[in-house]
């Protein structure tokens, strides 16, 4: 009813492991996509950076930068050029973004007891936090 199976497994066997493709470490793989969480926030402050100009998000974007070139080996990352974000687009919403940004950066960065990346992820949820609800915290 069935076809046998006629070429070799892809996978790893019982028998033992095929050293034909490359394999990361858990560590590696947590890094690329550490990475890939703070990149991906940087490319969000630098759209804020871009609609609403502040020293807080200027020393945000240098020490995200810092912290992906650490990440990914010494390359650094792609920068959103300031003069190519639309005017249109809503501050609430970037802010938004990046708090969610930050949250997924800084479960990966505590899963990998980096202190460094989790530091900053939790202060950039802050910040963003705080500039989607500043009337609550003035109230108190």
């Amino acid at each position: 009813m069935y076809e046998p199976i006629r070429a070799k497994s892809v996978h790893s066997t019982m028998a033992g492991p095929t050293s034909d493709f490359p394999h990361r470490s858990r560590e590696e793989e947590l890094d690329i996509q550490l990475a890939g969480h703070l990149a991906a926030l940087l490319a969000t402050t630098d759209e804020l950076r871009a609609l609403a100009p502040s020293a807080d998000l200027d020393t945000a974007a240098d020490r995200l930068a810092q912290q992906v070139t650490r990440l990914r080996g010494g390359r650094a990352p792609a920068r959103t050029p300031l003069t190519t974000v639309d005017a249109r687009t809503n501050l609430a919403v970037l802010h938004r973004r990046a708090h969610t940004l930050a949250g997924r950066a800084l479960v990966v960065a505590a899963s990998r007891a980096d202190t460094a990346a989790a530091i900053l992820a939790a202060e950039r949820m802050d910040a963003h936090a705080l500039a989607l609800e500043p009337r609550e915290l003035a109230s108190r």
